[in-house]
């Protein structure tokens, strides 16, 4: 599975911005997907994750009302829609795909990784 992540950008604080991740192949519905994020000299940080129906979704706290995951089987895109950002939500964000209905928020537990995603909020 490759995955390629795109939506990034500079935005106001306060502003929104949705990332979008594609993946390639045929099963991609098996997969519960996840969204993450790495401020440079840190661990990478789980964000949010959504099943791979898309009936279940879950999130960090600090991103919980902020944030939402969605997806599009038929598309095999994966969305984070991120709204009231703020300074401290800069980072890169990464998309990563987890072969299991089980999900996880530690990165180590994702199968493939996107290359990652510039957001740069403003103050």
């Amino acid at each position: 599975v490759q995955l390629q992540a795109s939506g990034g950008g500079l935005v106001q604080a306060g502003g929104s911005l949705r990332l979008s991740c594609t993946a390639s192949g045929r099963t991609f519905s098996r997969y519960t997907m996840g969204w993450f994020r790495q401020a440079p000299g840190k661990e990478r940080e789980f964000v949010a994750a959504i099943s791979g129906s898309g009936g279940t979704r879950y999130y960090a706290d600090s991103v919980k009302g902020r944030f939402t995951v969605s997806r599009d089987n038929a598309k095999n895109t994966v969305y984070l829609q991120m709204n009231s950002l703020k300074p401290e939500d800069t980072v890169v964000y990464y998309c990563a795909a987890k072969y299991s209905s089980i999900w996880d928020d530690r990165a180590a537990q994702y199968d493939y990784w996107g290359q990652g995603t510039q957001v740069t909020v403003s103050s």
